[in-house]
């Protein structure tokens, strides 16, 4: 079938993004399912840094690539061997299909799936081989997903079906930045009632932790962010305190303000400078998670001695940690029941026309989720 999409043609094209036009809007060729695939029509899908690293060439994939990796939709045709969902059946899409057979899949960790990083890499589907194609020229897929379209093909173990009744630009956030986020929380730090958190980076995944460290009954909910519109929004979210990272005295005021550093700190801006204050924020003996993406070629360093003499923890944590088709209806449930207003965060929705600037706009830290709605009347 022919539809429209956004086709990523330039890792790292000159800002603003509006003029260099790294995003084309093209008509492709898009294969019907092929065994243990769906199609799906897309509802809506959200603009996450993630696609920003793509663009500004932070960490570079195979191009030509359809974007978006967080979205929902309806499946509209199912491919041979699927008998668990249908058409009409409501979706929201998980960036890591897995295989259930490699090590990780058998240790109950199926978001970082070993076939499925391949996959991914190499910009294909879970089975093998890409479905886009432009004037004759296959088109990489992104992370199994790219929801930048009108329609998509992906693997079965790529959806999770949700209720019918929730809107699909609203349900698209469930499939990143809510599981990310909250995950990073609930699942990888596993916090307690009582605990101390800091949440350093208040992006769409920055906001979700911090909704999550109120849902898991955090005492002290310290934000921290360079922009005090964003701080603002925090303290109406749950936070207790907030630091603006610009102040030089950040980190001298987190530990005063915590009585020598928090439980657990929770870098999620996807920047060394942010790792390195959620260490430094780290009390002795507790624990640092870093779920942002920095650029594939960055580093972190830290005093090893500190380290051992404070006993303190760094944990990555990519998709928070998520069994997916366990997590995402129950993230929903909690949403639905007042526990987790992730629609709060929801700055605006765009048509395809609009993805350069509102990429610019995410760059520019203005923003925190768009959501591209393919089929606007």
């Amino acid at each position: 079938m022919k539809m429209k999409a956004a086709i990523l043609v330039e890792c790292g094209a000159k800002q603003p993004f509006a003029e260099s036009r790294p995003i084309r809007i093209e008509e492709l060729e898009l294969d019907p399912p092929q065994t243990g695939e769906v199609l799906v029509k897309i509802g809506g899908g959200g603009l996450c840094h993630s696609d920003l690293s793509i663009i500004n060439g932070d960490r570079p994939r195979p191009l030509p690539m359809v974007l978006g990796h967080e979205g929902a939709g309806e499946i509209v045709e199912v491919g041979p061997g699927v008998r668990d969902v249908k058409p009409g059946d409501h979706v929201v899409f998980q960036f890591s299909a897995s295989c259930g057979r490699c090590r990780r899949c058998l240790e109950g960790r199926p978001g970082i799936c070993e076939q499925a990083a391949r996959a991914k890499a190499d910009g294909q589907l879970l089975g093998g081989g890409k479905r886009l194609h432009l004037n004759g020229q296959d088109v990489a897929h992104h992370s199994g997903v790219s929801c930048f379209a009108e329609y998509a093909v992906v693997d079965r173990g790529s959806v999770v079906v949700i209720d019918n009744d929730l809107p699909l630009h609203e349900a698209a956030l469930f499939g990143c930045a809510v599981m990310t986020g909250v995950g990073a929380v609930v699942n990888t730090a596993r916090i307690l009632p009582g605990d101390s958190v800091a949440i350093v980076g208040l992006g769409g995944v920055g906001l979700n932790g911090l909704l999550g460290a109120k849902l898991a009954g955090a005492e002290t909910i310290v934000a921290i962010d360079l922009n005090d519109e964003k701080l603002g929004l925090a303290r109406q979210l749950g936070a207790t305190h907030t630091v603006n990272a610009k102040d030089e005295n950040c980190v001298a005021a987190v530990r005063d303000i915590t009585n020598g550093g928090v439980d657990f700190a929770f870098e999620l801006a996807g920047t060394v400078p942010a790792m390195r204050t959620a260490y430094a924020i780290t009390r002795y003996g507790g624990t640092t998670v870093t779920a942002g993406l920095s650029p594939s070629v960055a580093e972190f360093s830290f005093n090893q001695s500190n380290l051992v003499a404070e006993e303190k923890t760094i944990r990555g944590s990519y998709m928070g940690s998520c069994v997916p088709v366990r997590d995402i209806p129950r993230f929903i449930s909690l949403y639905r029941q007042g526990k987790l207003p992730v629609d709060r965060l929801i700055s605006g929705r765009v048509g395809f026309e609009e993805l350069n600037e509102g990429f610019d706009r995410l760059q520019a830290v203005a923003t925190l989720r768009q959501v591209l709605v393919p089929h606007a009347a």
